[in-house]
């Protein structure tokens, strides 16, 4: 079939006021961002001319600033989900002027299946090649990409020549049946592959394709400092406790990690500890240290969604493909956070708390309870259904001013039956086993920084100590409160709650 190849501009302007546009892609990898770029500025058009001129987008996660911070910029989103983590679409959510839908990233496509968000105006699918009768070979990242381009009405496909038609092999692109026909989703090890190396789609439904020549655009990852290397050092030496003790198997378990500066830290802790074994990873985001430790020998097969890696790490997986075609596969995102997958491989997940609370429940996505930072992610996915779940986070923020360790979490994401273990630069606090009581003496002793522990202690006082949980309700956000009246937790007044 022969395609009508366009311009970037001529494009944007197949899209309509209202449209839902779907993307291909789990965060900046995969993405496209030619197009996006291009329908922000006819966005910024329509306004100047004054029409109104919004669409609704749906994602794998989050994307680059050439799509999420271009079109919040222009103000050309009226509908967002499922995760974000950019600066200008933060603030758009937080003002009201985007309607955000902070959802589970493995449950989105299914959901799109059953008919929740209705119909798919347009998908734009970043491709490394594309054939003339439908195969799309997508690019460094998966996302929901085959549900959203079989549910569309209408394809564009983006032709990203940053990345070499050489890449055939990486992907395992599989879409289950909804119920009452769905069967088990055979994968019984990490490397097992079910589906197809491209994405088929009805040819017919191609209305444009796209040339571009851009890079994702990961940024880099912030340098280890003292806390973040404190926290790798206590995830990985509670891991070897536990493996000694016959806790995890001797064989280890496949590792699931979050995504940031933390859980790329804590990953290079775990390659570098010879108290473990060289081990396998079933996780979302195959980030810069995977590769360092699978060039290593330490980790020797990676499962995920996307190579979240920057620019250099790519060129170097790109430039030696017959080593890393054995050792990566790149999944849509309800494969790769699929509960019944986790939970059969029995995985050991690494995640990490905005702030959680002495009880052990933890809140992944709302700054003071009410302002949205990036979302929840796929972070629940994993955590209700892992062999063992362990959050992490520093013991303070903001130069001491802030506590992610609180009396009570001023969002709940993950509560406290799912957390199985919390560690922070200060120590570690195994909650298996713990009844609520017992879990605040651990959590307080082992994880809260020293000039709160105190603090934290003053306000168990302040609870009558014989409820199950004990709780004062008037005292419970005391160091939010005097965070938002002071900017800093540690001037609460607990007089003020007697």
């Amino acid at each position: 079939m022969a395609y009508n190849f366009m311009s970037a501009d001529e494009a944007a302007r197949l899209i309509k006021n209202g449209d839902v546009i779907a993307t291909s892609g789990f965060t900046a990898s995969g993405a496209p961002k030619e197009l996006p770029t291009a329908i922000a500025h006819y966005a910024e058009e329509e306004h100047k001319a004054g029409r109104e001129f919004k669409i609704a987008l749906f994602t794998g996660a989050s994307t680059g600033d050439s799509c999420d911070g271009e079109l919040a910029r222009a103000k050309a989103m009226s509908f967002r989900t499922p995760y974000q983590s950019n600066k200008d679409l933060r603030k758009a959510i937080n003002a009201g002027e985007v309607n955000y839908i902070d959802a589970h990233l493995s449950q989105l496509a299914q959901e799109l299946r059953y008919g929740t968000y209705g119909q798919i105006d347009v998908a734009i699918i970043e491709a490394a090649d594309l054939s003339a009768n439908g195969d799309i070979l997508l690019t460094a990242g998966v996302g929901n990409a085959p549900t959203y381009a079989r549910l569309a009405k209408k394809i564009i496909v983006e032709i990203n020549d940053m990345h070499p038609k050489s890449i055939l092999g990486l992907h395992d692109l599989y879409e289950p049946s909804d119920p009452p026909y769905r069967k088990e989703i055979p994968i019984f090890s990490v490397k097992d592959r079910i589906g197809t190396l491209t994405l088929k789609v009805d040819p017919s439904k191609i209305i444009a394709v796209v040339n571009t020549h851009r890079p994702n655009e990961v940024g880099k990852f912030t340098p280890i400092d003292e806390t973040t290397a404190k926290i790798g050092c206590n995830v990985a030496k509670f891991l070897a406790s536990q493996l000694k003790s016959g806790f995890i198997p001797k064989e280890f378990l496949p590792i699931q990690s979050g995504v940031g500066n933390v859980a790329n830290a804590v990953l290079g802790f775990l390659g570098d500890d010879k108290d473990i074994p060289a081990f396998t990873m079933y996780t979302e985001v195959i980030q810069d240290s995977v590769i360092e430790q699978m060039k290593k020998g330490r980790i020797s097969f990676a499962s995920g969604s996307s190579l979240t890696v920057t620019e250099e790490v790519l060129e170097d997986i790109y430039g030696t493909l017959d080593f890393f075609r054995e050792k990566l596969v790149l999944r849509p995102i309800e494969i790769s956070n699929n509960p019944e997958v986790v939970r059969r491989l029995g995985l050991i997940a690494l995640n990490t708390a905005l702030e959680a609370d002495i009880y052990g429940n933890v809140n992944s996505t709302h700054v003071v309870g009410n302002k949205m930072m990036n979302g929840i992610g796929g972070s629940g996915d994993f955590t209700r259904n892992a062999y063992l779940s362990i959050y992490s986070c520093p013991s303070i923020q903001k130069g001491g001013c802030i506590s992610p360790i609180v009396p009570m979490v001023s969002h709940v994401d993950h509560s406290e039956h799912s957390v199985k273990v919390l560690i922070t630069d200060q120590g570690i606090a195994d909650l298996r086993g713990k009844s609520p009581k017992e879990r605040a003496k651990c959590i307080i002793e082992n994880c809260v920084h020293p000039d709160y522990k105190q603090l934290m202690w003053d306000y168990l006082k302040l609870t009558d100590g014989c409820a199950q949980t004990p709780h004062s309700l008037k005292a419970a956000f005391a160091l939010h409160n005097a965070f938002n009246e002071t900017g800093d937790m540690r001037n609460v007044d607990w007089s003020k709650y007697e």
